[in-house]
């Protein structure tokens, strides 16, 4: 069970003083039984009129920041330390009728899933719902794991990860048919992809551990990474990384969980004056064990999860 240390800092410069409007930060890890929170703190500079704590709908702890001070740099920074409790090969226990593809939920549950099993994006031609499919075999009967296994591992074989600085999701038929994407853009694909099947699939919004800066293990990390979580009945809400063909949550922590990326953005907020003044924004996170003697060192890398 390592110990992993985050740093999460945010500077945004500009061009001039300028005065902040409020600013939404999600940085906090969410505590549960694989991973734990031992201790979190967060600097805001210059230091805010007001922050406050609360939590979203989906039960991410969010904090609100308020400013009256003009400054020409804004900076958050986050430290957090916590146990986590890796799954090297999870099997999961799965409700005997959910063990193969194709299965239902029960009545009781489907009220509470039914906004992640919808598609959120256009599919006119069913290219993502073909996509989806050929991971199905002609019998038309699967292990439920190894449908969803094969369809995140493909992802990691077969698609190009690039990161991008710019806002938003590429639309999930730009991904599938450029076959390269962020870690963002590969999570919602896999997501329609899922829903396209019946299943219900949520958004993950996090931190990546990657060992020695081993690009050769996992790609996307020195910034926030994205995933998603599958709901399978009996083992509940499963992660699934397709970026690094990661089933289970080794190497994952969980910050935000939300039905839409667009609800767990880790830090948005404004400024009141000209866009000219704005001279952009840089992100240095490290994610270490603590009893790792060569942990890696990032500087400078754009912000968003990629």
């Amino acid at each position: 069970m390592p110990i992993l240390a985050v740093r999460h800092r945010t500077v945004y410069r500009y061009r001039r003083p300028v005065s902040f409007g409020e600013h939404r930060i999600m940085f906090r890890p969410r505590d549960s039984y694989d991973q734990r929170l031992i201790e979190a703190s967060l600097t805001i500079d210059p230091e805010p009129a007001s922050l406050r704590w609360m939590f979203d709908v989906f039960g991410n702890c969010v904090a609100v920041a308020t400013f009256q001070t003009r400054a020409d740099t804004l900076t958050f920074d986050a430290r957090i330390t916590l146990d986590h409790t890796p799954e090297h090969a999870p099997v999961f226990p799965l409700a005997p009728h959910a063990d193969h593809y194709p299965f239902g939920y029960g009545a009781e549950d489907m009220p509470d899933l039914a906004r992640s099993i919808e598609r959120q994006w256009a599919d006119p031609r069913h290219e993502v719902d073909a996509w989806a499919r050929s991971f199905v075999p002609g019998a038309g009967r699967i292990p439920t794991q190894d449908l969803l296994a094969a369809m995140t591992r493909s992802v990691r074989a077969n698609f190009t990860y690039v990161a991008r600085s710019e806002k938003g999701v590429q639309e999930p038929l730009t991904t599938l048919r450029a076959k390269r994407g962020s870690c963002r853009d590969f999570a919602v694909l896999m997501m329609e992809g899922v829903r396209a099947l019946g299943m219900a699939a949520r958004f993950v919004s996090g931190y990546l551990y990657n060992p020695s800066n081993d690009r050769a293990r996992h790609v996307g990390g020195g910034s926030t990474h994205a995933w998603l979580q599958v709901y399978l009945p009996g083992a509940g809400w499963v992660e699934f990384d397709p970026t690094n063909g990661i089933v289970g949550n080794r190497d994952l922590i969980r910050v935000a969980v939300a039905r839409d990326p667009a609800q767990a953005v880790p830090l948005s907020g404004s400024y009141f004056g000209l866009s000219s003044d704005d001279l952009g924004m840089t992100v240095d996170v490290d994610v270490v064990d603590l009893s790792d003697e060569e942990a890696p060192v990032r500087r400078n890398v754009p912000y968003l999860p990629r």
